[in-house]
């Protein structure tokens, strides 16, 4: 039997297990990738390791998120992360050369090689034929030490493309047709791979917005093959030396399967607060916009700004709308400037920002309260923005431009005008100069530590019994950025856990930070639904929580990432043998784990004992062996110090 790409890619970077869905397996990493608000702490854990050096073959630090520099924490940061990398042996991208994805795949993005990035949207580069993973920075420090990295061999979902995309109709209503069908938790436990005639009219740049937004699926990764469009977006960057051609073979089979004939899509559009609440756009036309925002890792390339650019050409931005155009990389800025392309959009009236993910979370162009900002970015959750009361709604360049102009939501296909058409050229005007290289080996460098970059809190191991109150109920799809959120008042923190605690569940309950402190040394419990911590993989969100004195979830599911970064840092994961007792523990209620230890080693079941109602609820964890071994010990960190001592 044939095998597909992800077959390949996982096989030729096996060094433990089988490839056998649900079992642990480890693979070989070739790349890291980790951005700056993830990063800080990544350096910190790779500093606590004691390695001198980093033994990937490529490992590179982007600053993209923390670029507000409104005092001194973050510029203080981006130097520490300077520092770390020439200490390290790492690749730094300065503030301002772009978002980690898109720069990553112009400059460093190989067909056939493992990435894993402390970036929930990593995956972004299985659109070259990469194994590409998002993970917790501790997964991340660990591979940049050389160690293989764990999970569990997905499922493999085979996704047919057929057809042609209609005019007005792009990759991202691609994506968002698989998030109607499918919502947030449908990619769980998969790897998503595109195949079929379709793929031949979709571009490298095409497939980055489709992967990109494989982890609103909850899905592992998502992968493609590396084919004639790989090899054309290399050889644009100046490399296709690294290209080789990575196709499923012609009888490779697929653990599930799906199809979408990309002719008879229409633009989507996600409603507020969830990227899986997709509708087509005409059915919602007509309500007023307040911003339309362009950009992000999810529409990065060059002719996502230059379709805007064509539609807006000429005319002027609706006078109630605010149109921020969101670079993705300064290289894409330099190609707008040079091919006329940003002269458009900034004569019809857009407002320019840097290149970084910005508004994406939260960095500026937070839109007014309660009304509807159309957004080219991933995600939606609630508050991700920086405005709480949010409406942000997910939708392709084509819906964007057309609304901006109009001032109401508007299906492009309304417009009047012929689509535009937009031929990348074959070579681009590449800028390499903002990427700083690693020191040469041998070369000593100190850290340059801020008075903001606190040391990492000391993590107790489990305890025989865990007894404390539970603090707080959550239902389902609770993001990371509703446990920990983003955004300007609280990223600058990401290197200071006892500051950034503060922040835990705020969007929530603004009382929690102040409750928590009462248990901290006694430990407390959250009780969650389904789908437990969706979303950005920053593991502060397990590990301010943790500081705060949590030391279990238990919740009716937990997305990959989350649950993986809940067991780095010692907090258990328990998930409800029986969904409805969900309903039956309330906040407040006093709750007992007793024999803790010994119930996690010698297999899956625990028993919760609701000491305020006399009720005992069946859980079970999912956790690995090496998971369980981490949660015993407190946290990650302490198992390796275990092991080097």
């Amino acid at each position: 039997m044939g095998k597909n790409v992800a077959q390949k890619l996982i096989e030729s970077h096996l060094v433990e297990g089988r490839m056998i869905a649900g079992e642990e397996i480890g693979l070989k990493i070739d790349q890291t990738l980790t951005q700056d608000a993830t990063g800080t702490l990544v350096m910190l854990e790779f500093e606590a390791i004691g390695i001198p050096r980093v033994r990937t073959e490529l490992s590179a630090q982007y600053v993209d998120h923390n670029l507000l520099q409104e005092d001194f924490k973050n510029a203080d940061d981006h130097l520490f992360l300077r520092s770390a990398c020439k200490k390290f042996g790492l690749w730094y991208s300065r503030p301002g050369n772009g978002v980690s994805h898109p720069v990553h795949m112009e400059r460093f993005g190989v067909p056939g090689k493992t990435l894993l990035g402390s970036d929930s949207h990593t995956c972004a580069a299985g659109s070259l034929g990469m194994l590409a993973i998002g993970a917790g920075g501790m997964e991340v420090a660990m591979a940049m030490a050389g160690e293989p990295f764990s999970l569990k061999m997905p499922n493999i979902w085979g996704v047919k493309l057929v057809g042609k995309l209609p005019d007005w109709v792009s990759a991202k209503d691609v994506i968002l047709e698989m998030l109607r069908r499918h919502d947030v938790d449908g990619g769980l436990g998969k790897i998503i791979e595109y195949y079929g005639p379709g793929l031949a009219s979709l571009t490298a740049m095409d497939r980055h917005v489709i992967a990109n937004m494989g982890a609103e699926l909850g899905a592992t990764t998502t992968v493609f093959p590396a084919d004639n469009e790989v090899m054309a977006f290399l050889k644009s960057q100046g490399r296709e030396e690294v290209f080789q051609e990575i196709l499923a073979d012609e009888d490779a089979e697929y653990d599930g399967y799906e199809e979408i004939n990309l002719s008879e899509l229409e633009p989507l559009i996600a409603l507020p607060s969830s990227p899986g609440n997709v509708v087509p756009v005409r059915e919602v036309a007509g309500r007023e916009i307040y911003q339309s925002y362009i950009g992000s890792s999810a529409n990065p390339g060059l002719r996502d700004f230059a379709i805007a650019a064509m539609i807006v050409e000429g005319k002027q931005i609706h006078g109630s709308v605010s149109f921020d155009v969101n670079p993705t990389s300064r290289q894409i800025l330099e190609n707008l400037m040079t091919m006329g392309i940003l002269g458009k959009l900034i004569h019809a009236g857009a407002r320019l920002h840097q290149a970084g993910c910005g508004g994406c979370i939260g960095m500026g162009q937070a839109p007014a309260t309660g009304r509807i900002s159309l957004r080219t970015v991933p995600r939606n959750f609630p508050g991700r923005s920086g405005t709480r009361e949010d409406q942000v709604y997910l939708c392709s360049p084509e819906t964007a431009a057309a609304s901006a102009l109009t001032g109401v939501i508007t299906d492009p296909r309304t417009l009047g005008i012929d689509y535009p058409r937009f031929m990348a050229p074959e070579t681009m005007l590449l800028n390499t100069d903002m990427l700083l290289p690693p020191a040469q080996e041998g070369e000593l460098y100190d850290l340059e530590k801020g008075p903001n970059i606190k040391p990492l809190p000391e993590l107790e191991p489990l305890p025989d019994t865990l007894e404390g109150p539970m603090l707080l109920k959550v239902g389902d799809d609770i993001s990371t950025d509703e446990i920990m959120p983003a955004g300007a008042k609280v990223l600058p923190f990401r290197s200071n856990i006892p500051a950034i605690s503060r922040f835990v569940f705020s969007q929530i309950d603004e009382t929690y930070y102040e409750r928590a402190m009462g248990y901290q040394q006694q430990g407390s419990f959250v009780v969650g639904g389904a789908n437990y911590g969706q979303g950005s993989s920053r593991e502060h969100a397990a590990l301010a929580p943790r500081y705060l004195g949590i030391r279990a979830v238990i919740a009716k599911g937990f997305a990959r990432i989350h649950l993986q970064n809940l067991s780095n840092f010692g907090i258990l994961p328990l998930t409800f043998a029986n969904p409805d007792d969900w309903n039956k523990i309330a906040q407040g209620d006093k709750l007992s784990i007793p024999d803790v230890r010994n119930a996690i080693r010698k297999g899956n079941k625990v028993q919760v004992i609701n000491l305020t109602r006399n009720e005992t609820y069946e859980t079970k964890h999912l956790m690995t062996p090496y998971q369980v071994e981490m949660v015993l010990a407190g946290s990650l960190i302490n198992v390796v110090k275990q092991k080097k001592n």
